[in-house]
């Protein structure tokens, strides 16, 4: 999936939903889920605001990083996704 349509679809939670469990991340799902019960906000208003944090926040190094992984994955969108909240949900 490329990353545009990744974020295209962030605010709608099914969707999230499935690019999670598409990318077989139930772990993540679940600790997102949490968090956005916690937050009182619906799971995609949560992915949308944890992956513009870290949009907004992320390091130089990180973004190599992120370059590097999404340059040798067959799904760079998803990888970004993921990549994205696994960093805000581990803050």
């Amino acid at each position: 999936m490329l990353l545009g349509d990744v974020i295209a679809r962030l605010t709608d939670e099914s969707s999230v939903t499935e690019i999670l469990l598409d990318l077989g991340d139930l772990p993540l799902l679940a600790k997102l889920r949490a968090r956005a019960d916690e937050s009182g906000v619906t799971l995609g208003a949560y992915a949308a605001w944890a992956f513009r944090a870290y949009a907004d926040n992320a390091s130089s190094e990180e973004w190599t990083t992120l370059i590097s992984v999404m340059s040798r994955s067959p799904d760079p969108g998803g990888i970004c996704l993921i990549r994205a909240l696994n960093h805000i949900s581990a803050a």
